[in-house]
């Protein structure tokens, strides 16, 4: 017998979230609200339990979450959880590089903040041979070496963490790739003017929005001579055609080296749509369906749906 249940997220025990206070509540109320909601949440878990003689979890994309359907029902079923093969299959391919990576290894980092990758980048500086910077995160560490970057993105609060993670990888002995040189354009903007310059050297009123063909080149070098490669986040803005050369690159330069016998895993929402828009999956080793859930996990950390199973 199969049983399809409605969206959970419909319940405020799912997330422990009190939907039906209004917005106007003093910090009291919300406060005894989540309170009634804690204890109405074991109720709904044990009522969700009810239904089922087993648990299985197939859903890594929430893994990282610790929601009542997937962190806290498995304890009903102490003999009886187990993970589905998605999840299988995910674990395995995530600890086969951060575990046992065959050398060389190279990990991809891209997208627009340092902020958004710091914690995969410290943990992965254990592990890896060579490290690549791409995508708008890359202006911060430029601008941290004292490099123009015109009007491109940066973090400016983060300069000296950009300076720190490049003094780590050289006391460890990891090999860090910045990109050469840039496609630099005169506005974010689909048909605007662009110019190829030095990474370092953006013009004023100029921003940089993809890695040009010298990157490229020795980027794609790296990626042939590794034999484990990690990939999350996009070289340049892949989604504008004019600056999506960078990216639909590196994905090609992955599937070349997996063919020729690389175990590669890529993941996160504009890197596996970037390998999808360049008909590549079936070229890379594993492309994984966790955004959130994958990054944290490669950060070390425990991932709620994972724990409540694993233990």
């Amino acid at each position: 017998e199969v049983l399809v249940i409605e969206n959970q997220r419909y319940y405020e025990e799912e997330e422990e979230k009190a939907y039906s206070v209004p917005e106007d509540a003093t910090e009291e109320q919300k406060k005894e609200a989540k309170v009634k909601i804690k204890e109405s949440q074991k109720n709904f878990v044990k009522q969700l339990a009810g239904y089922a003689n087993c648990y299985v979890n197939d859903a890594f994309g929430t893994a990282h979450r610790a929601h009542a359907s997937t962190a806290l029902i498995a304890a009903h079923f102490p003999n009886d959880s187990m993970f589905g093969y998605l999840i299988n299959s995910e674990l395995n391919a995530m600890d086969k590089v951060l575990k046992a990576p065959e050398k060389p290894f190279t990990a991809i980092m891209g997208g627009a903040k340092v902020s958004d990758k710091i914690l995969i980048i410290e943990n992965l500086l254990e592990r890896v041979d060579n490290l690549i910077i791409g995508g708008g995160m890359t202006y911060t560490f430029i601008k941290a070496q004292g490099g123009k970057i015109g009007k491109s993105i940066c973090e400016e609060d983060k300069l000296d963490l950009a300076k720190q993670l490049l003094e780590k990888a050289k006391a460890k002995g990891v090999k860090v790739y910045l990109p050469v040189d840039a496609v630099n354009a005169d506005a974010f903007d689909a048909n605007a003017n662009t110019n190829i310059t030095a990474i370092d050297q953006t013009p004023d009123g100029w921003m940089g929005l993809d890695i040009a063909s010298e990157s490229i080149k020795i980027l794609s070098e790296v990626i042939a001579e590794s034999k484990t490669i990690l990939w999350n986040g996009p070289m340049g803005v892949f989604e504008m055609e004019k600056f999506a050369q960078g990216t639909s690159e590196i994905a090609k330069a992955i599937a070349d080296a997996t063919e020729k016998g690389a175990f590669s895993l890529v993941g996160g929402g504009d890197s596996v749509a970037a390998v999808n828009k360049n008909k590549l999956a079936d070229k890379i080793s594993y492309v994984s369906t966790g955004g959130g859930a994958m990054l944290e996990y490669m950060e070390g950390k425990e991932l709620p749906g994972i724990k409540a199973i694993r233990g």
